[in-house]
């Protein structure tokens, strides 16, 4: 009886885990793009979109891993299908660059605008006449009375 006990326990708590492992269509869905019209299959309508989410669907019923999917795509339709590149190899330059470019601008900026606020300020203008400056003075006198 003890026995039994522990077997329904343990079925009972190894089916969650069981069908947690299981992928889902719809994430692995984001993951791929069209190679036709280049959205991802969960966007797409094509009929080469609606192909692989069928052969998609398949191979999640057959028991296969996300990865053996994806894997199997890309070994059928090239590493172009991912919607996202690999974080490895050459690949690793489309995540590296843009973070590095945007790192050397805002540096670039920085020193731009340290150098601009302590930048000497420059000579200073020539004094007026004192002729020019009396007149100025009173054309101001005469508009502001």
């Amino acid at each position: 009886m003890r026995a039994l006990a522990f077997v329904v326990v343990a079925l009972v708590l190894a089916a969650p885990a069981l069908a947690g492992s299981r992928p889902s269509a719809a994430a692995i869905e984001t993951k791929l793009v069209c190679p036709v019209c280049h959205e991802t299959l969960d966007q797409s309508t094509s009929l080469q979109a609606e192909e692989m989410k069928v052969e998609i669907r398949r191979r999640i019923a057959q028991g296969w891993t996300e990865k053996q999917i994806l894997d199997e795509m890309v070994a059928n339709f090239g590493p172009g299908v991912l919607s996202t590149p690999s974080k490895h190899g050459f690949d690793l330059l489309a995540w590296v660059l843009p973070l590095g470019g945007a790192m050397a601008g805002v540096v670039v900026l920085g020193l731009g605008a340290r150098y601009w606020v302590r930048a000497p300020a420059g000579p200073s203008p020539p004094a007026l006449d004192p002729e020019i400056e009396r007149r100025i003075d009173e054309e101001l006198q005469r508009l502001d009375g």
